[in-house]
Formats: structure tokens, C-alpha cells, sequence
């Protein structure tokens, strides 16, 4: 396959693959493995797509010898992966579940010996059943908790990891777990969700000091951000874009990056909150952006169809609403693909914290198209193809225009269970056949391994 005709990107910039445990480990009873929040919301009725569940998902906790092998052969610098606080603390805290704090220990040795760094996410959101039970995130003692976690993992780990990012996607929890109810623990407490913000950003301040006490270096965070686009130039939908812009980005980076938060959320927040921000605002190695796709916010209009984001439905009474984002190719999952969405968040992050902001990586970037294996075994996903090229470009048009952007990471290297939606939507680089779980690399695949060796 021809490289691609990308400008080269600066030395020592990293192309890496992404994924998170709860949805490619499977293996959820074994070993000593406690239940999780997701577990026991894919046990519901009608939670997820299917009744889909991640218990077996693409086994990788059995598998990952032949996933890293792939990913050698992809030739990507980085692979970043959550570790399953359930799997290494099955009661959330106390006693250390040995055989699977082991399991990322070999999965970490089998990643050096491949030559890729390992990039550690402490929660992606499988928040231990029994920490839920005793509060979750609601509870200010969870973000302590964590902080313990994170100790666990930093005293196992931290000699060989490279990238560490206690949280991932912290809006997307506070909101989809626990405003809303469309995710795992299933809330819906629309506004009264927002203490789970603070106790989040807590804990990832309390985890970094918690890593760093171990040795653990290259710290930073993983947050979501969204270019979001008002319904038009009306007072009232600028004013409801304002505002969820600042829910959505706003809240969970300027507490990070500046101490404080926007003025929209200030008084809500839980707690000696002045105090908090000193942890939460510790300053990090880097920063971390997950970027899919831009949202257009209008104010709420009578007799319209219910919101949905993500494939999911919302309930009423939300301050907002999304007409669709017109104009662009869509994913089969429906979202508009927009490389210059990325440029745009990259800029706006760079015009707003200035010289708070330290080198960012692209820590997620992807898509879903549903292309299978043809009669010949090959998945021909062409539109994957042209999405990466887009925002690999966008990535570098970034850098031109002064982000200090040190690195791109794909979501993701293999098909996965994607949340409430379950296994209807293939993210990945590689195909994976849920009955027997064979992997088949995908054009795409071969595309981004091509990229990778014309870059070096």
C-alpha cells in the first residue's frame, strides 16, 4: 500500500492505539475479578443494545500475547489501556487481588518486550460495585479511595509505564451515568449529578500525588471536548450553547489547568471546594484530549423529538437540544465526521489556558463503520480510511498553527463493546468475530501501519 502523502510530523511525535479494559478484557468472573457498575447495569433489562455485555467482550484478558503481537506489527509507539479497579481491588479497597494486579504486570512486560510504552488509564468508568454501593461517586470518600488505587497500581507498575492518566472522560460519566442514566451506574439526576464531577476531579488531583509518591512519571488526564456549534445567532440558543459548552469542556479542564471553575458551575460544587482545587489543579505532565465529533446546541423547543446523543435517547428536561450537525458524511453510528473539528478544540483550548495548557496528545480519535470480512477475508473499510486521513491531517495543521501536539492515539486497535449501544458499532483497526473471537486486521489497519513507517 502507497504511504500517505501527510507532512511529516516532528520527531519523537507518537502514534499509538487505544482500548479500556471493561471493553475488551471479558474474563469478568475470573481470577478473582469483583463486579463493577457495568456488570451489574448489563445485567438490567433493556439497558443495553441487545442485552449485550461485556463478559466475554474480545477475551482479551486471555488474549493479550496475540493483541500485543498485533500491535507490533502495527508499529505504533504507544498503546493505552485502562486497568479494571474491580480486577485489582475486588472489594474497591483493602486487600490486593494478586492474580489480577499479575495480569497487567505480564501484559505491561509482554508491551516493552514489543517495544511499544505502555500508557495506563486508572478508571474508564467500571467503578467497583461495592464502591457504588457505598456511595460512588456521589461521595467525596471515593475520590480517597482511588487515590489508594492508584497507589496499588503506581507501586506495581510505575517502572515501566510511560503515560499515566487517572481518569478518562469525566463529563461523560457525570453525564451519562449519572445525569442521564444511559450509561452504568444509571442515574438520572440531571443536575444534581454534578458533586460526581468534583469527586472525580478530586480524586484524579489525589491520584496524581498518589502516582507521583511512587515513582510514576508523565502524568496527565484524558478528557472529551466538542467543538459546540450554536443552533443559530438567537440569544436564547447562543445562550444554551454557552452553557453547555461550559458543562461539557469548560468544567472539567478549567479546574485542571486553572484552579477554579467556570462561573456557570462555581457554587454548585460539594465540599471545601477552594481547598480541593489546590489537589485537583496540581500541575500535570501533559494533557489529554478525546476527540469524535462537534455538537450544534440550540435552547429547547416545544413538541421536538427527544434528544438522543450517542445512540441514546435522553430523558426530558434538559436545558438543550442538538439539531443535527448538517452537511458532513456521518458514521454508521451517526456521527458527522469533521476532522476540523479537532484543529478547532486543539485552538480553543490553546486560546483559553495559554501557557497553562502543556503538551497535548490526541488520546482518542475514531470511528465506527460496520464493514465486514469479504468473500476473500478482507474488511475494505475505506471510510476509516478517509477518516483517519482527515484528522491525522487536522493533527498536523495543529501543530502548524502552534499546538504543542506530541502525539495521536486511534480508537480503536481492535472491534470492542461500545457501552449501551453493545457490539453494534466496530471502532476498531482490527476486526474481531464475536463468536470466535479471530482477529482480522482491516485495510485501515494497514493504512495506519503504512503512515506510521513513512513518518519515521
Amino acid at each position: 500500500m502507497t504511504p500517505p502523502a501527510i507532512p511529516a510530523f516532528p520527531d519523537g511525535f507518537q502514534w499509538g492505539v487505544s482500548s479500556s479494559a471493561y471493553q475488551i478484557e471479558g474474563a469478568t468472573d475470573a481470577d478473582g475479578r469483583g463486579p463493577s457498575t457495568w456488570d451489574t447495569f448489563c445485567a438490567r433489562p433493556n439497558t443495553v443494545l441487545g442485552g449485550d455485555t461485556g463478559a466475554v467482550a474480545t477475551d482479551h484478558y486471555h488474549r493479550y500475547r496475540e493483541d500485543v503481537a498485533l500491535m507490533a506489527e502495527l508499529g505504533v509507539d504507544t498503546y493505552r489501556f485502562s486497568v479494571s479497579w474491580s480486577r485489582v481491588l475486588p472489594a474497591g479497597w483493602g486487600e490486593v487481588n494478586q492474580a489480577g494486579l499479575d495480569f497487567y504486570d505480564r501484559l505491561v512486560d509482554e508491551l516493552c518486550a514489543a517495544g511499544i510504552a505502555p500508557a495506563v488509564t486508572l478508571f474508564h468508568w467500571d467503578t467497583p460495585q461495592v464502591v457504588e454501593d457505598a456511595g460512588g461517586w456521589l461521595s467525596r470518600d471515593t475520590a480517597y479511595r482511588f487515590a489508594d488505587y492508584a497507589t496499588v497500581v503506581g507501586t506495581k507498575l510505575g517502572d515501566r509505564v510511560r503515560m499515566w492518566m487517572p481518569l478518562n472522560e469525566p463529563m461523560v460519566l457525570t453525564m451519562f451515568g449519572y445525569a442521564v442514566g444511559a450509561h452504568a451506574p444509571g442515574w438520572q439526576l440531571m443536575l444534581e449529578a454534578l458533586p460526581v464531577a468534583h469527586h472525580q476531579l478530586l480524586g484524579h488531583g489525589l491520584a496524581t500525588h498518589a502516582l507521583r509518591a511512587t515513582g510514576a512519571q508523565r502524568i496527565g488526564i484524558a478528557n472529551h471536548h466538542v467543538p459546540v456549534w450554536s443552533a443559530s445567532e438567537a440569544v436564547a440558543d447562543r445562550t444554551a450553547a454557552h452553557t453547555y459548552d461550559a458543562l461539557v469542556n469548560d468544567l472539567f479542564a478549567a479546574p485542571v489547568l486553572l484552579g477554579k471553575y467556570p462561573d456557570d458551575f462555581a457554587n454548585a460544587m460539594p465540599g471545601p471546594v477552594s481547598e480541593d482545587l489546590k489537589s485537583i489543579s496540581t500541575p500535570l505532565d501533559w494533557y489529554g484530549v478525546n476527540y469524535y465529533q462537534p455538537s450544534r446546541v440550540g435552547a429547547p423547543q416545544p413538541a421536538t423529538a427527544a434528544a438522543v446523543i450517542d445512540g441514546v435517547a435522553m430523558p426530558d428536561g434538559l436545558p438543550f437540544e442538538f439539531p443535527p450537525v448538517d452537511g458532513y458524511p456521518i458514521t454508521d453510528f451517526g456521527w458527522p465526521v469533521v476532522p476540523d473539528g479537532l484543529r478547532e478544540v486543539l485552538a480553543a483550548l490553546k486560546a483559553k489556558y495559554g501557557d497553562r495548557l502543556p503538551p497535548v496528545y490526541v488520546t482518542e480519535s475514531g470511528c465506527a463503520y460496520n464493514d465486514g470480512p469479504d468473500d476473500d477475508g478482507r474488511v475494505a473499510d475505506v471510510r476509516r480510511i478517509d477518516y483517519l486521513d482527515g484528522h491525522v491531517r487536522a493533527a498536523r495543521q495543529a501543530i502548524d498553527d502552534g499546538i504543542d501536539l506530541r502525539g495521536y492515539f486511534v480508537w480503536s486497535i481492535v472491534d470492542n463493546f461500545e457501552w449501551a449501544v453493545g457490539y453494534s458499532q466496530r471502532f476498531g483497526l482490527v476486526h474481531v468475530d464475536y463468536d470466535t473471537l479471530e482477529r482480522r486486521p482491516k485495510d485501515s489497519f494497514h493504512w495506519y501501519r503504512e503512515l506510521i513507517r513513512a513518518q519515521r
